[in-house]
């Protein structure tokens, strides 16, 4: 018999390769999908669910097994390893006349439509409600574009087109939930093999850092829509009569009610995931700083007069020690524009962290500024930066602050080092292509 068309009743054995095959395909994704790992249940039961903080449940459905602290595709070499000695021994502790391998096999596929179905949704949702590539903010657009490593190109370029992250995190969803209903769980894996197919090669071509996750979400879909295969060849290719595969198990009540258990609590999961994420979008975006920026300081400003220990600095984009430029973002950042070289923040910005200081995504993978996270005390006009680069930690200034007019600040202090620091800093209304419409004469 064919491994992918099992029907109840088929008199015909499995053939011994086909066993085999299975075995392992069951091994490996069992230890792949379901969570063995103690530490998931720890954060499991950590989780205030009346809070529903959503990083906590989005790191739930991104689960994946973890051994001896490695990470990657390390992992699945163990799991591998695993799996073969499994599929060995298994006929040793189980004899194979008892073993119902129509059985095995649907159990399989419910595993991994569940565990496919949750990890495709969690990421929708952070498309749908645009969390994963945020709106370039105001530095960002007044960064060199070969200051910019090529995740962040990518990000942005989804980021900048919104409507479209949000059909692209629609269709993930709704590529998910087909994967809830047997009957349309081929359709489903389908979507999500071309659609995780080609995020895993724009994670390979652009170093985006999520190519073992959206490789192991492919391999899961690839397995899952191979059970369909050979009516597809025989159907489309082939333009043969073609009959569905209507397995139906025989189930004892006691695993039917389970099952029931299981699937109302992975349905009321994807619910509360699905809320939290919007409520995370609608009130504080977890790769935007949480606080507000200083109120009138929004803008674009060049840096018209700058002076270090009392010593006026000309204009220049050589001297490592003279601001170019500065820009204050909607939320606590400030960014300045300088020549001195930077260490890079080779992270990916995408975990969550309750301090500013800490939600690095606007400056993580960019070079040409330096990104100040800040405090400011409006009774007695001071600002205290910090570097949110983790490379520079004693990098720090200490500043008062007066608006001159509703376009020029003057900012005066000293650094880290306690050397004095003097700008005069001038608003530049500049209008953006981005920020003025489409589809529309545009003026600048």
């Amino acid at each position: 018999m064919s491994f992918f068309n099992t029907k109840e009743g088929q008199s015909e054995n499995w053939k011994k390769y086909e066993k085999v095959l299975l075995r392992f395909l069951f091994l490996y994704f069992f230890i792949q999908a379901v969570p063995l790992d103690w530490k998931f249940y720890r954060d499991l039961f950590s989780i205030n669910w009346l809070e529903l903080p959503f990083f906590d449940l989005f790191k739930l459905s991104t689960y994946s097994p973890q051994f001896f602290s490695l990470t990657g595709y390390a992992n699945w070499a163990v799991v591998l390893i695993i799996a073969i000695a499994g599929t060995f021994v298994w006929p040793l502790v189980c004899k194979d006349q008892k073993t119902d391998y129509h059985k095995l096999y649907y159990l399989l596929r419910v595993i991994l439509r569940y565990r496919l179905a949750i990890g495709i949704i969690a990421y929708g949702f952070i498309k749908l409600f645009p969390l994963q590539m945020p709106y370039p903010s105001l530095s960002n657009l007044h960064t060199n574009y070969g200051d910019f490593l090529p995740w962040k190109i990518y990000f942005h370029t989804l980021g900048i087109a919104q409507p479209y992250e949000v059909f692209l995190g629609a269709v993930e969803v709704l590529a998910g939930l087909l994967l809830l209903c047997r009957r349309t769980t081929t359709f489903g894996a389908g979507i999500i093999l071309g659609f995780t197919g080609n995020v895993f090669i724009a994670n390979l071509s652009y170093h985006a850092g999520q190519e073992v996750y959206s490789a192991y979400l492919s391999l899961i879909a690839a397995v899952l829509f191979a059970y369909d295969v050979p009516r597809l060849y025989r159907l489309l290719i082939l333009q043969q009569y073609t009959l569905a595969n209507k397995f139906q198990p025989i189930l004892h009540k006691t695993f039917v009610k389970a099952r029931f258990v299981l699937k109302t609590l992975a349905l009321l999961f994807i619910v509360l995931l699905g809320f939290s994420t919007y409520a995370n979008y609608k009130y504080h975006p977890y790769k935007i700083p949480k606080t507000a920026g200083l109120k009138g300081s929004y803008g674009y400003y060049n840096v018209r007069e700058f002076k270090l220990n009392n010593r006026t600095i000309p204009y220049s984009t050589t001297d490592p020690d003279r601001w170019q430029n500065v820009v204050f973002e909607k939320w606590a950042t400030i960014s300045i524009k300088t020549a001195r070289p930077i260490q890079l923040d080779n992270s990916y910005g995408d975990g969550f962290h309750q301090q500013d200081i800490d939600r690095n995504y606007e400056s993580a993978g960019v070079a040409g500024r330096r990104y100040y996270a800040y405090t400011a005390d409006t009774l007695y006009k001071k600002l205290q930066l910090a570097n949110k680069n983790k490379h520079y930690p004693a990098e720090r200034y200490s500043l008062t602050y007066n608006f001159l007019n509703d376009s020029t600040i003057v900012l005066q202090g000293v650094n880290g080092q306690k050397d004095s620091v003097y700008a005069i800093l001038d608003r530049i209304n500049k209008k953006y292509l981005l920020f003025e419409g489409r589809r529309k004469p545009i003026k600048l």
